[in-house]
């Protein structure tokens, strides 16, 4: 039977507590299993020989032997997913005599059911199939979810996923590049009627919005008597109110020395329900992606992510820069570009060896990043004399010796 011909009728199984039967223990039940258990069914894996990981999934039933005559019996739909073809051909035969549905794994045609390439999305189940050709159903199945994901197929029961008129989605955009976003980040962002955004958000991630989707660049609001913050907490307030969905896209993590917490706070004392998204933190993605991991096994056993908004010696700061020198430690720097020679200063004083390496990294992920290498006695020099300016991470530890 060709693939044109095969006139498969899609359907879904509703298989909780029903018996099912998966003979082989390879790759190919390797993928098959973690659905069946997730569905509820009653899955019984009979194997020669199993992967490590089929072993070790919960909630199946193994047996290590080879397929038998009896081993369908009471089942409701079978696998067979054996590296032997005779083997394979009589189960299928087998589930045919006791008209179960059977899956033939290495012939899919051959078998009276196949496995469609499926993803879940916000509660919906998709499933392709293209006559048995898995590649080209998976190709297929990525490209819907893709599309879902970045909004370019819409959901009008979206609200369960976040969309929420009259809510609001503080959304971490990452570092910088705006490949970098998480998905549901993006898709959040395609289904904005407003979007407040800060200054190290990825603007790329803006142009790709639709023309009447109101942009409020954060930094041009009118702050009036009041204090930034509360301008932009009044701005996503009001406009939530209006029934708008308003998403808050921030650089990085929105609770990663973004005040983002405080958006939230402000939000729910005038009942507007927020979503929260998680984003990729520039104190590890920069590093990375610079070539730095902020730990290394066998090398150093902690990472400390430190803001650099207020000078050692202010009386506000909160931290303990003697503690943070005597440390072993990585030590990553945010927002501490214009004030370096005060914390280097610091670390030095508290014991940080002269010559610990420190990476500087501006504009991290973009296309215009920079970087610098240097020890930390030679930092707060070289920082000025190669003109690094904000944004720039600031790596200090045996780990920014890496990639040199």
């Amino acid at each position: 039977m060709s693939p044109e011909t095969d006139n498969a009728y899609l359907v879904g199984l509703r298989l909780e507590g029903k018996k099912v039967v998966v003979v082989g223990g390879g790759t190919v039940a390797q993928r098959r299993l973690p659905l069946l258990v997730a569905s509820g069914a009653d899955v019984h894996v009979i194997t020669k020989a199993a992967t490590p990981v089929v072993e070790a999934i919960d909630g199946i039933t193994l047996t290590m032997r080879e397929f038998r005559d009896g081993d369908l019996e009471g089942a409701w739909y079978v696998i067979a997913a054996t590296d032997d073809p005779d083997v394979n051909a009589a189960i299928v035969a087998q589930a045919e005599g006791h008209r179960i549905f059977c899956v033939r794994a290495d012939v899919a045609i051959e078998g009276t059911a196949v496995t469609p390439a499926t993803f879940e999305y916000e509660g919906l189940a998709v499933g392709v199939l293209a006559g048995g050709e898995h590649r080209r159903s998976a190709g297929i199945r990525t490209a819907i979810r893709e599309a879902l994901q970045q909004g370019l197929i819409t959901d009008d029961s979206a609200a369960a996923s976040g969309v929420i008129k009259g809510g609001v989605a503080l959304v971490g955009g990452g570092p910088g590049d705006p490949e970098l976003v998480t998905v549901r980040g993006r898709r959040l962002l395609a289904h904005a009627d407003v979007v407040v955004a800060d200054r190290l958000a990825p603007q790329e991630l803006l142009a790709e919005l639709s023309p009447d989707v109101e942009v409020i660049d954060a930094a041009k609001i009118p702050y009036g008597r009041a204090m930034a913050q509360d301008a932009i907490n009044d701005v996503l307030i009001a406009r939530a109110q209006e029934g708008k969905f308003v998403v808050r896209l921030k650089g990085g993590d929105p609770f990663v020395f973004a005040r983002g917490y405080e958006e939230v706070i402000a939000c729910a004392d005038a009942g507007i329900p927020v979503t929260i998204v998680p984003g990729v933190t520039s104190a590890i993605a920069v590093p990375a992606l610079a070539g730095v991991p902020v730990t290394h096994r066998g090398l150093t056993h902690e990472f400390v992510v430190v803001s650099g908004h207020l000078a050692p010696d202010h009386p506000e700061s909160l931290v303990n820069w003697d503690a943070l020198a005597a440390m072993s430690g990585t030590i990553v720097l945010l927002m501490a570009v214009e004030r370096i020679e005060l914390f280097v200063k610091a670390l030095l004083e508290g014991g940080r060896p002269a010559d610990t390496p420190v990476l500087v990294v501006q504009h991290g992920t973009t296309s215009s990043q920079r970087t610098l290498r240097a020890t930390l006695a030679e930092t707060p020099d070289r920082v000025r004399s190669d003109g690094i300016r904000p944004p720039a991470i600031v790596v200090i530890g045996a780990v920014a010796s890496f990639g040199t």
